[in-house]
């Protein structure tokens, strides 16, 4: 059983259905679970008979208090560090089963099962496990490595059409920042199809895995090279903080054409290669349109943990599978925003 893709020899990621490598996978002793009722109901034969902890669901719980729950929960059942912990779910289950695994006990082992197409492309890859803090992002983690991530795709079809869009958002950063034959495809194709057919979404997944991991390979702590998978994302995380109504795939699409219409400002993107940005997002349904002020989300965006005295870094496309990192001050950002 040879996995898809790998992080070092620290982290596995498999691409295919659960039941053929979940077996092989789990260690022999004691296996808990983290997931949400939702899922502990959908999925509850495969996850029987390990012990449960379950958690809500929503961006509303990913904090501190959630996490010092689960580590209440982990003492009652006598967790202890031979324990493995196994989380079943979306990117903020991931998120907040990484993060407190990795720092109970001074960290214990543990594997993602992602359920939705964002926790597979994105959120379950690459070590990055955290909570928001007053609402802004992901700004208490740690970067610990998830011994195994199964991603299966046959797992997507009882997503809601809203959260399986919000995963097609995170494809297509992918494409735009390393897959230029990715973009193509996705161009060639439309949301029903990636929706009913498991070949295209198969390799949709794929083809981002492969990106994620190639980049987190060379730079897992987001020193130069990670940067570039957080295109669009400073726009989007003010967004998701302005907004409560937008999901953060809706935002990143959002994010994603503000960013490449800032990049054709600088003489870096085509306005060709823009209005490709833009139209394969509209195709694949989502509203472009931002749901706050761009002079509400600047005031945001100064707080965003990637502000480092006074400068962003932020990934600009330079076309179509190809970005570069730009350290650019807040004003001159904020200009580059504002119409």
């Amino acid at each position: 059983m040879k996995p898809a893709f790998r992080i070092r020899e620290e982290s596995e990621i498999y691409i295919g259905p659960t039941a053929d490598f979940l077996p092989g996978l789990l260690p022999r002793g004691r296996i808990v679970v983290v997931c949400d009722a939702t899922i502990d109901r959908l999925y509850r034969p495969l996850l029987d008979p390990c012990e449960r902890v379950l958690i809500g669901s929503g961006e509303s719980i990913k904090t501190l208090q959630t996490v010092e729950k689960i580590y209440r929960r982990f003492i009652e059942l006598g967790v202890d560090r031979q324990t493995f912990v196994l989380a079943v779910g979306g990117g903020i289950v991931t998120d907040i089963a990484g993060f407190a695994a990795s720092t109970y006990m001074r960290g214990l082992a543990f594997g993602f099962i992602p359920t939705t197409l964002l926790g597979q492309v994105d959120a379950s890859i690459g070590g990055k496990n955290g909570v928001n803090i007053d609402g802004y992002k992901n700004m208490a983690g740690t970067f610990t490595q998830p011994r195994f991530v199964i991603c299966d795709p046959s797992l997507l079809s009882s997503l809601p059409e809203r959260e399986f869009r919000a995963g097609l958002a995170e494809v297509v950063k992918t494409a735009i920042i390393a897959d230029a034959d990715l973009f193509a495809r996705l161009e060639r194709t439309s949301f029903e199809a990636l929706r009913n057919d498991l070949d295209l979404l198969s390799d949709a997944i794929s083809a981002s895995v492969r990106v994620k991991t190639d980049i987190v390979g060379r730079d897992e702590r987001e020193a130069g090279e990670r940067r570039k998978l957080n295109l669009g994302h400073t726009l989007a995380h003010a967004i998701e903080k302005c907004s409560s109504a937008m999901n953060h795939g809706e935002a990143v699409a959002i994010g994603t054409a503000m960013i490449a219409d800032v990049a054709v400002r600088l003489g870096l993107l085509t306005p060709d290669d823009r209005d490709r940005i833009v139209a394969l997002l509209l195709t694949l349904g989502f509203d472009l349109t931002p749901p706050v002020d761009a002079r509400r989300l600047l005031k945001e965006i100064d707080k965003d943990k990637k502000n480092e005295d006074g400068t962003l870094r932020i990934v600009l496309p330079v076309g179509i599978g190809d970005c570069e990192v730009r350290p650019i001050a807040v004003e001159e950002f904020a200009a580059l925003v504002l119409p």
